[in-house]
């Protein structure tokens, strides 16, 4: 497991660095919140220990920069400032996880593992196309790292096509699964609903990912 330490106090640096690789992790550290961004941003970790007190961005800034670029990586916040607002400040920001120094390296490494396992349970849950992720728990969808908002219905067609994983899904099939009637109602409800899929998660974005397949249905893959 790769762990990300951003701290600017040498003391702490060390401290967390020692006790997370003493117990298997490998870590990389950065001084300021600039340099910490950057790896955050382009590296692959699977968590971050990031202080709210650094030099160049604080690490609440660096949190709402990490969460607006897309990225999901656990983050467990340090600071001296221990109190409730802080501790929802630094929650509404992004962060995962409050630890108020100081703290014993057994609390340490328990929030890290906590936090691990639910970005493993997380990672679960999440259905990828490209560019696209959809959260099976949450129904929240990104593609390229934006946001969009989906109705209901759009997001269980969205579900229906990603989970069919390329394949072709027939319009019969989606009816099932969207609006769980056993017959064709007959009526263009389909494709009035992938038409409006369409708009919110291909018109501003390349490649194209819904397919029409011509007397097939529908199908949610990167090349047609």
């Amino acid at each position: 497991m790769n762990i990300l330490n951003i701290e600017d106090d040498k003391k702490t640096a060390a401290f967390v660095s020692r006790a997370l690789e003493e117990h298997g992790f490998v870590v990389i550290s950065a001084a300021d919140g600039e340099a910490g961004l950057k790896l955050a941003v382009e590296g692959a970790f699977d968590a971050l220990v990031c202080d709210i007190m650094l030099p160049k961005l604080d690490g609440l800034s660096l949190v709402r920069e990490l969460r607006r670029s897309g990225t999901t990586t656990p983050v467990l916040m340090l600071s001296a400032r221990g109190e409730v607002e802080q501790r929802v400040e630094g929650l509404d920001a992004g962060a995962d996880d409050y630890l108020p120094k100081p703290f014993a390296t057994s609390e340490l490494l328990a929030r890290v593992r906590s936090l691990l396992r639910r970005n493993s349970l997380n990672k679960n849950a999440q259905m990828k196309a490209g560019d696209l992720t959809f959260d099976l728990t949450t129904r929240e969808t990104r593609r390229g790292g934006k946001r969009i908002e989906l109705s209901t219905r759009e997001a269980l067609l969205l579900e229906c096509l990603l989970k069919a994983e390329g394949a072709v899904v027939s319009r019969r099939d989606i009816i099932s699964a969207v609006w769980e009637y056993d017959f064709d109602p007959g009526t263009n409800l389909v494709e009035v609903y992938v038409r409006r899929l369409r708009d919110k998660i291909d018109r501003d974005f390349t490649p194209h990912l819904i397919q029409t397949v011509r007397g097939l249905g529908y199908a949610l893959r990167e090349t047609p």
